[in-house]
């Protein structure tokens, strides 16, 4: 039983780590200045980003393209600047804001 309980531990670890990993390159680049989770700050929360594109299947293309290049207009008239970070990182952050609820 304890073996089992420490196997469960060790895998719920590896799961949740991705997540907080991803929340950390997002604090990495700045991304939370003006987003929360939560609750709208400058940008919309990431929650409600997630349930916007839920059902949208090339969610992850577009937010990672808005990541790199900004845009304006979908959130209000606050533009969200281009962001230095790559290809990789903005389709990882763009998986991320998708699993926020």
């Amino acid at each position: 039983m304890k073996s089992t309980l420490i196997a469960v531990a060790a895998l719920a670890a590896v799961f949740a780590a991705p997540a907080f990993a991803n929340q950390e390159l997002a604090q990495k680049k700045n991304c939370m200045t003006c987003h929360a989770l939560d609750k709208k700050l400058v940008g919309p929360a990431y929650k409600d980003v997630a349930a916007k594109y839920a059902k949208d299947k090339d969610a992850v293309k577009k937010l990672s393209e808005k990541i790199i290049k900004g845009g304006s207009g979908v959130w209000g008239p606050v533009p969200m600047p281009a962001n230095a970070v790559t290809p990789a990182e903005a389709e990882t952050l763009a998986k991320w804001v998708l699993t926020v609820k």
